[in-house]
């Protein structure tokens, strides 16, 4: 008998990262692992520009952990010389360089199912997932946070304004730019940006949980 349907056999590295969102029950707030990233590219196309680097670095409680924190460069297969001066990274620089899918699989294995933050996080989540899709594999399963959507849950929030730089959210925080546009130096400085963000929701609302967090009216379809 002829069966029509194949289950598609994904590698070990992936089997592992989706193990952990298996009986994945929801924490306390408190008690939740995120991670925040940044990732530089070759530009803001998606499709055809390409990661050169992540960054991230692990918050529970209300702390970020320095130890667990996450640096990878990647061989610049595709490089666009207008964009060196934004994130100084050079196609033959000194730095130790990956090939993108090695450093994809480390990704996944730091990240696991911890929920991801990142500014502007559509754009850094789908680069993710079209180099997965180029290594055929599903996209990304973590739950994530915009901190450009979570400051309009914040007296912050002035209404008439629809976007947020990432300077702008450190101009109303008073936060210091630190490392700015390298991916670990930004990842840092939008962990600190989540830390004001998640003050100032808890003075307004008793009982806050990550659904509330997650939550985005505004929303409208799927990556």
């Amino acid at each position: 008998m002829i069966s029509w349907f194949s289950r598609k056999k994904y590698p070990k590295y992936w089997l592992e990262y989706s193990n952990h969102f298996k009986n994945y029950k929801k924490t306390d707030l408190q008690y939740t692992r995120f991670v925040v990233f940044d990732t530089e590219t070759t530009g803001l196309d998606i499709q055809n520009d390409r990661i050169l680097s992540i960054g991230a670095i692990a918050v529970t409680g209300n702390t970020m952990d320095v130890a667990d924190s996450f640096d990878i460069y990647l061989k610049q297969d595709k490089f666009n010389s207008d964009t060196v001066e934004i994130h100084g990274l050079l196609k033959d620089g000194n730095l130790k360089q990956f090939k993108e899918e090695d450093a994809i699989i480390r990704f996944l294995d730091y990240i696991k199912n911890a929920v991801l933050i990142a500014h502007h996080a559509d754009f850094d989540i789908s680069i993710i997932n079209n180099a997965l899709k180029r290594m055929q594999l599903p996209k990304l399963k973590n739950k994530f946070l915009d901190t450009g959507v979570l400051i309009k849950k914040t007296k912050f929030h002035n209404s008439s304004k629809k976007q947020y730089s990432l300077d702008s959210l450190c101009e109303i925080f008073n936060i210091e730019m630190h490392d700015r546009h390298t991916a670990a130096g930004d990842a840092y400085i939008t962990g600190i940006v989540f830390f004001k963000i998640l003050s100032a929701i808890k003075k307004d609302r008793e009982n806050l949980t990550l659904d509330h967090l997650l939550f985005n009216s505004n929303r409208r379809g799927l990556l």
